[in-house]
């Protein structure tokens, strides 16, 4: 029996017919339309499209720590995900999380992989603070390397023939994103924090079907939490414009 069929299991997906990447893709776009619709309002034309201003980030949720710690805008911690610094980042995040999103979903479940999502996202701007805490920071990328490292160490787990091609699938692309983020400039330490974030859990979660049966409970109150958490900062955007 492949790793496919021995995990057919956890392949489910009850978002109403919307698979939880398609709805990370969809909010990511949705911000970003939003945010260049305002800097088209302030007269910054095809700059809000291919260059947003720093300013223009931080009021759409881009992170900043002195602005977490002087105005307690915890939300930054997380939104600064959903936020992205022009079409060809948020076009190359989004390609990568087209890429490698789906394969993961159907092996471990939307609950696990927001999870996981939300996880990498803290944890890689908490690296970030550590190596630059001044410096403005926005994208998926750090979310989207914390996958790829889940990947590489879950699927050497399972090993088998199957497993080990989805493996070096997901090698080949970080080592596609941590070149394209090398000439663009892009925070190599969110990247780094979300890589070993995700090995790191891609080594503690189970591979076995009674092992996600255990734990399958667990994950979906985690998930919701993080649903819950995400949507609260979201919406703390706006608010912080009062």
């Amino acid at each position: 029996m492949n790793a496919y069929t021995r995990h057919s299991f956890f392949r489910r997906n009850s978002l109403s017919g919307h698979s939880l990447v398609q709805i990370l893709i969809y909010v990511n776009l949705a911000l970003f339309t939003l945010m260049v619709l305002h800097g088209t309002i302030l007269g910054l034309q095809m700059r809000a499209i291919f260059s947003p201003p720093t300013q223009l980030l931080l009021h759409w949720g881009g992170q900043f720590w002195p602005l977490v710690f002087q105005q307690n805008q915890w939300w930054r911690c997380l939104t600064y995900a959903y936020t992205h610094g022009g079409l060809i980042h948020l076009g190359f995040n989004m390609m990568v999380l087209y890429q490698v999103g789906p394969l993961l979903e159907s092996e471990i479940g939307w609950p696990r992989l927001f999870t996981l999502y939300t996880l990498c996202a803290l944890t890689a701007t908490f690296a970030g603070y550590v190596w630059h805490p001044l410096v403005p920071v926005v994208g998926a990328s750090g979310a989207i390397f914390g996958m790829i490292g889940f990947s590489v160490s879950y699927f050497h787990r399972m090993g088998g023939a199957v497993a080990i091609q989805q493996r070096n699938f997901m090698f080949q692309w970080a080592v596609m994103a941590f070149i394209f983020g090398l000439m663009l400039g892009a925070d190599n330490a969110a990247h780094l924090g979300g890589l070993l974030t995700g090995a790191a859990f891609g080594w503690l979660v189970p591979t076995s079907i009674r092992g996600q049966r255990k734990t399958e409970n667990l994950f979906k109150i985690l998930a919701w939490l993080c649903v819950a958490l995400t949507a609260v900062s979201i919406i703390a955007i706006p608010f912080s414009w009062m």
